[in-house]
């Protein structure tokens, strides 16, 4: 168990240094030096828990898809979720190193070789998931797919976060995520129905960090 304990001790300071490097650098950028030099671990270490900086990337890039789990499993599944999804994410990206790198890593597809889209096809088909039951259940329109709703919803999230990374280091990524479900909300929810949920996410990550728009305005 020792054993165990310090080789995970050792693969995850590994990845944190992946990740503080791939995150700053780009995959192109990074270099194993730095992220050895990082990790204060042997090259042989390193090659012990991952073959390459491509495996290193991979390993990162898998770790999205697991980031939804953390979610409450009581919560019923429909627009709320998605909503709150997206603002989960957001708070992966500012408080984890891990999100961020694994974003880049994510977005700047072709960088490596062989990049995975399994990260954003599975973001997808959650939130596809999350439509069907608020389909079912009359608070979707009814002349809206799923499908095509949820692959817009992970690109809207995916423009806002570059570009609250961009203006403002991610600072204010809640509150363009809040701004971006008012204004979706009214054409995808019937008139009557829209009134039921919280743009702003019904999780509190931290003091302003998920406000509606409406209360900055």
């Amino acid at each position: 168990m020792a054993r165990q304990e310090r080789a995970e001790r050792t693969r995850n300071a590994i990845l944190d240094a992946a990740a503080a490097v791939f995150d700053e650098y780009g995959f192109n950028g990074a270099s194993l030096s730095d992220i050895l030099a990082k990790a204060g671990v042997t090259k042989g270490a390193l090659y012990f828990h991952f073959s390459s900086k491509e495996d290193l990337a991979h390993a990162l890039v898998s770790e999205q898809l697991i980031v939804g789990q953390s979610l409450p499993s009581d919560a019923p599944a429909g627009i709320q979720s998605a909503i709150d999804l997206c603002h989960h994410m957001a708070n992966a990206l500012r408080t984890s190193v891990r999100a961020r790198a694994s974003s880049r890593l994510v977005i700047e597809t072709g960088t490596f070789a062989e990049p995975a889209p399994d990260a954003y096809a599975g973001w997808i088909e959650t939130v596809r998931e999350y439509l069907v039951a608020a389909r079912e259940r009359g608070d979707l329109k009814a002349d809206l797919k799923p499908d095509v709703i949820a692959r817009w919803v992970i690109a809207s999230f995916t423009g806002v976060q570059i570009s609250s990374q961009v203006l403002s280091g991610r600072e204010d990524i809640h509150e363009r995520v809040t701004e971006m479900w008012r204004i979706a909300l009214p054409g995808l929810v019937p008139p009557r129905r829209v009134a039921r949920f919280v743009p702003s996410g019904t999780v509190a990550y931290g003091a302003g960090d998920a406000r509606d728009v409406r209360d900055i305005a």
